[in-house]
């Protein structure tokens, strides 16, 4: 199986209980662990996942979210340093007509650049920028 993209909003859906994707995205998950798919994700991503759940008095659920995705053997994290902030910049800068955030952006530059073609996600704007959205 191609490597998927991991994003945000598939994260908070199959950790948080009230997320209005939660049965969903379990549903989905449980099949596609069948599957063992290679997963990349950036440290943006990461950050976002941290930042909601410390935000609603969750933190011990941030730091058990991170600590499995870091020590994950299925998970990449790529690290947002300055060569890929540039792309998601100019990436950034070169949509105003679309209501992509940086780290959409910095998503979208990883996945082109690793050649990745559907991400795990509830956001549309991974289709508005061509790729594959599951489930």
């Amino acid at each position: 199986m191609k490597p998927l993209f991991l994003d945000t909003g598939y994260v908070i859906a199959l950790e948080a209980a009230d997320d209005q994707h939660h049965e969903e995205a379990i549903k989905h998950w449980r099949g596609l662990l069948r599957k063992e798919p290679a997963l990349v994700t950036t440290t943006y991503v990461v950050n976002e996942i941290a930042t909601f759940f410390n935000s609603r008095n969750r933190h011990a659920k941030a730091v058990e979210i991170i600590n499995r995705l870091k020590n994950s053997s299925s998970v990449q994290i790529v690290h947002v340093g300055e060569k890929l902030f540039d792309a998601s910049w100019e990436y950034f800068k070169n949509h105003p007509d679309k209501m992509y955030s940086l780290t959409d952006c910095a998503s979208f530059v990883t996945m082109e650049e690793m050649k990745i073609e559907a991400a795990l996600t509830f956001d549309r704007h991974f289709i508005q920028a061509g790729f594959k959205k599951l489930p």
